[in-house]
C-alpha cells in the first residue's frame, strides 16, 4: 500500500519534531523505520547536505538531505553527541523507541482524519514509486535509493501487480533473437 500526497502532508501537520524528523527520513528518503531511528550527526555533512549510513546490508549509502531534514537537523543544539541520533536528540527528554514512534505516527493520522490503514513503510514504499515514475522508470534508480542489494526486491516495492500487459509485448517475446520469427 501507499499513503497519497494529501495523506502524507495531513499526517506530518500532526507530527511533533522528533516524529517529523523519522517520518521525513522514511517518506523523503525512503529509509527504513530502524535506519531512520539512528542516523546521528555524525552521519549529517552539512557542506553536501548529505547523510551517509551504513544499510541493512551493511553497505555504505549516501542520500541528499531534504530541505525541511536540514532544518530539523540544525534545530540540534550545537556540540550535542554525534553519535545519538537525531530523533532522540529533537525529543525533549531524549528517550525514543520505535514503538513509540509508530504510536505517535498513528495518532498524527488520527488527528488528521485518516482512517485507511496506512504504516510508516508504506510511506518508503510511496517514495520507491514516486521515484520510479519520475526517473522514466528507471529501476536501479530506485534500488540505489532503496539500498537493495536485489533487483527482485525493488519490484516488490513497486508492486506492478495492476500493471496491464499488452498482447504485443508478450508476441515480441516470443521471437527468437536469431531468426526475428515467433516460436
Amino acid at each position: 500500500m501507499t499513503a497519497t500526497h494529501a495523506e502524507r502532508a495531513a499526517t506530518l501537520k500532526h507530527c511533533k519534531p522528533y516524529v517529523l524528523c523519522w517520518l521525513l527520513l522514511i517518506s523523503d528518503l525512503a529509509l527504513r523505520a530502524q535506519t531512520a531511528l539512528s542516523i546521528a550527526p555524525q552521519h549529517y555533512n552539512r557542506e553536501s547536505q548529505t547523510i551517509t549510513f551504513a544499510t541493512k546490508f551493511g553497505t555504505w549509502q549516501t542520500l541528499p538531505v531534504t530541505a525541511q531534514l536540514q532544518k530539523l537537523f540544525a534545530a540540534v543544539a550545537p556540540g550535542a553527541d554525534p553519535l545519538m541520533p537525531y530523533v532522540v536528540l529533537l525529543h525533549p527528554r531524549h528517550k525514543v523507541s520505535l514503538c513509540t514512534l509508530r504510536q505517535c505516527f498513528y495518532r498524527a493520522m488520527s488527528k488528521a482524519g485518516i482512517t485507511r490503514r496506512i504504516t510508516p513503510h508504506d510511506m518508503r514504499r510511496t517514495t520507491a514509486k514516486e521515484v520510479y515514475e519520475n526517473s522514466g522508470k528507471d529501476l536501479r534508480l530506485v534500488q540505489a535509493v532503496l539500498g537493495h542489494k536485489q533487483l527482485a526486491s525493488t519490484l516488490h516495492y513497486l508492486d506492478h501487480r495492476n500493471t496491464p500487459v499488452p498482447l504485443a509485448a508478450l508476441e515480441l517475446a516470443k521471437l527468437n533473437p536469431i531468426t526475428e520469427r515467433k516460436q
